[in-house]
C-alpha cells in the first residue's frame, strides 16, 4: 500500500484521520475519564501503563528495528549507518553513564524531546510537500509560518515546563530536565505562541476564502499537537495527564508510517520478482507486524524492571537482580540502546530522498532526482 500521489493526504483521508485524529481523540477521552475518576493525582493504572508505555511507547521504538534490521535489502544498502550508529550510541551511553547517571538520563531526555518535536514538524513538512504548497508563489513565508506554528505548539509548553521546575511529572526520570529558566519565561513563551497561532490561523483562513487548497491533514497535525501538548504540560501538573497526551499522538502515527512503508517495500519486491524478506510477512497483516514488537517491548521492560528499577515484580517474572555499579554502567546504556537508535536513525530514515524510496512511496511522493521512486 502506498499513498495516492494525487491526494493531499499522506496515506488517504481515512487513514490520516485514524492515525492523527484518532490518537488525539483517545488522549482527550482518557484525560477526561482520568479527571472524572480522580486519576490525575496518581501514576498510570497498571493496565493503562501496559497499553500506553509498553504497547505503544516502547513498541514503536522497536518498529525502527523492524523497518531496518528485518529487511536485509535495507540493511545492505547502508551497513555503516545501520551498524555503526548503534555501536557509537552504545559507546557514548557507557561514557555518559560512567560520568554520572543523571548526565546519561539528561542527555537521553533531551534527545527524546528533540525527536518528539521534530516528528511533528516532519508531518507538517510532508503535508506541505504532498499538497503542493512548497511550489506555490510566495511559499517561503507560509512555510516559515507553518514551521513557527508547529514548533511553537511544542516548544512553548516545554519552555513553560522548564520555567516551573520541579513538577509532578518528568520526561524520563525525576530531575532529567535542567532548571534555571526564570518564571516569566513560561507565560512569555505561551503568549508568543498565541500570536503565532492567530497569524497561522489567519493564513489558513485566507487560503480557504480565496480558493487556495487547504491541507486539512496539516491543519489536523498542528491543531492536535497544540491541544495535547498544552493540556498535558501546561494545563495539568500530572503524570497521568502527561502520559496519556504524550504517548499516543507520537507513537500511533509512527506505527502507521513504518507499517505502510514496509508494505510499499514488499509490493516493490513482489513486482520485481525478488524474494520476500522477514519484514514483508509482518507487512501483510497489522497483527503480525505488532506481535513481535509487543514481545520485544515486554522483554525490554522486563530487563529494566528486574535489573534497574525493581518496581513491578508482579508483572515481570523472576527475581530482582542487582548488577552492581560497574555492570550497571554497561547494562543501562544497552537497555536504552533501542531508544537511542530510534531517535538517531530517524534523522535518516524518513526524509524524502532517493535512498528512502519506500518512505517516499508510502506517502505518495517521488524521491527527488529519482524517476523510479514514484
Amino acid at each position: 500500500m502506498s499513498g495516492d500521489a494525487r491526494s493531499p493526504w499522506l496515506f488517504s483521508r481515512r487513514a490520516d484521520l485514524l492515525l492523527f485524529g484518532g490518537p488525539a481523540l483517545v488522549s482527550l477521552l482518557l484525560l477526561a475519564g482520568g479527571a472524572r475518576l480522580g486519576l490525575l493525582d496518581g501514576d498510570l493504572p497498571v493496565p493503562l501503563w501496559l497499553l500506553l508505555v509498553v504497547g505503544v511507547d516502547v513498541a514503536h521504538v522497536w518498529s525502527t528495528g523492524w523497518r531496518v534490521y528485518a529487511d536485509p535489502e535495507e540493511l545492505r544498502r547502508r551497513p555503516a549507518l545501520y551498524l555503526g550508529l548503534p555501536a557509537a550510541a552504545y559507546a557514548a551511553g557507557v561514557v555518559l553513564f560512567t560520568a554520572g547517571d543523571l548526565v546519561f538520563w539528561r542527555v537521553l531526555a533531551y534527545l527524546a524531546t528533540f525527536h518528539f518535536v521534530r516528528q511533528q514538524y516532519g508531518w507538517v513538512a510532508l503535508y506541505r510537500r504532498k499538497s503542493g504548497e512548497n511550489a506555490e508563489e510566495g511559499a517561503a513565508w507560509e512555510r516559515r509560518l507553518d514551521a513557527a506554528a508547529v514548533y511553537g505548539a511544542t516548544l512553548a509548553p516545554l519552555v513553560f515546563w522548564h520555567a516551573r521546575l520541579p513538577r509532578r511529572f518528568h520526561w524520563l526520570i525525576a530531575g532529567d530536565y535542567a532548571a534555571g529558566l526564570p518564571a516569566w519565561a513560561g507565560p512569555a513563551a505561551l503568549a508568543t505562541f498565541g500570536v503565532i497561532a492567530v497569524l497561522w490561523a489567519a493564513k489558513e483562513a485566507r487560503r480557504f476564502v480565496t480558493g487556495l487548497p487547504v491541507s486539512w491533514g496539516k491543519v489536523l497535525v498542528v491543531v492536535t499537537t497544540a491541544l495535547v501538548w498544552h493540556l498535558g504540560i501546561v494545563v495539568f501538573d500530572s503524570d497521568y495527564a502527561f502520559a496519556v497526551t504524550n504517548v499516543l499522538v507520537h507513537g500511533v502515527p509512527y506505527f502507521g508510517l513504518v507499517l505502510l512503508s514496509a508494505r510499499s517495500s514488499a509490493a516493490a519486491r513482489a513486482a520485481a520478482g525478488r524474494k520476500p524478506v522477514l519484514a514483508d510477512f509482518g507487512a501483510r497483516h497489522a497483527a503480525l507486524f505488532l506481535a513481535p514488537l509487543l514481545l520485544l517491548a515486554f522483554l525490554e521492560e522486563w530487563g529494566w524492571d528486574r535489573l534497574v528499577w525493581h518496581e513491578n515484580g508482579a508483572l515481570f517474572p523472576g527475581g530482582a537482580i542487582d548488577p552492581g555499579p560497574l555492570l550497571l554502567s554497561l547494562v543501562v546504556p544497552l537497555l536504552a540502546l533501542p531508544q537511542a537508535t530510534h531517535y538517531l536513525l530517524d534523522a535518516w530514515l524518513w526524509k524524502v530522498k532517493p535512498e528512502n524510496r519506500a518512505a517516499a512511496r508510502a506517502v505518495g511522493l517521488a524521491a527527488p532526482a529519482d524517476a523510479d521512486a514514484g
